[in-house]
């Protein structure tokens, strides 16, 4: 896997990503959704991408791809099998939660390098809800799931549709 050195960590998108997860709502229902099988960071994207006035398409860079299903998602899966204990099970536990969420933070700084790189089109979509509706069905792991979960969909909706751009400017 070739990860490029200059990546960005602290970008827009990750400062979006620490903005919207204060909201105990958008925290609550990404955890829901990640625990049937989508992916927070999809989420985020298409929720900051909804903000941008811009479309995702669900599509990804093979890079970020490959971020998640080696390195993001192994260190997810050790944190869970680890015990919420105190010691140092839950010491080990906290050490990996961190590491979690620095992949994560290289997984969004790698999303964010692709879509610098891609050309930036707008929607004609009318209706921010309406986008950012769109936007998180298209990050769906398969096309039946958005359906599927579509009361967590309009919760995620509504928070995301109420952070306004000036609170993830820097």
């Amino acid at each position: 896997m070739h990860v490029p050195r200059d990546l960005e960590p602290d970008n827009p998108l990750w400062r979006y990503a620490l903005a919207v997860w204060k909201n105990p709502d958008v925290q609550q229902t990404c955890l829901r959704l990640q625990g049937e099988g989508w992916s927070v960071t999809r989420l985020i994207c298409a929720g900051w991408l909804a903000q941008q006035n811009r479309r995702y398409t669900g599509e990804e860079d093979a890079t970020v791809a490959e971020w998640r299903d080696c390195v993001t998602g192994p260190l997810r899966a050790v944190r869970r099998n680890l015990p919420k204990t105190s010691g140092p099970a839950g010491e080990l536990r906290q050490s990996v939660a961190t590491l979690e969420l620095q992949a994560e933070q290289l997984e969004l700084a790698l999303v964010w390098r692709a879509l610098t790189n891609t050309t930036q089109t707008g929607t004609d979509m009318h209706g921010r809800e309406m986008l950012i509706r769109t936007n998180l069905a298209a990050a769906a792991p398969c096309t039946q799931q958005a359906g599927e979960v579509s009361d967590s969909l309009n919760i995620l909706t509504r928070s995301l549709a109420e952070l306004s751009e000036g609170d993830f400017k820097p």
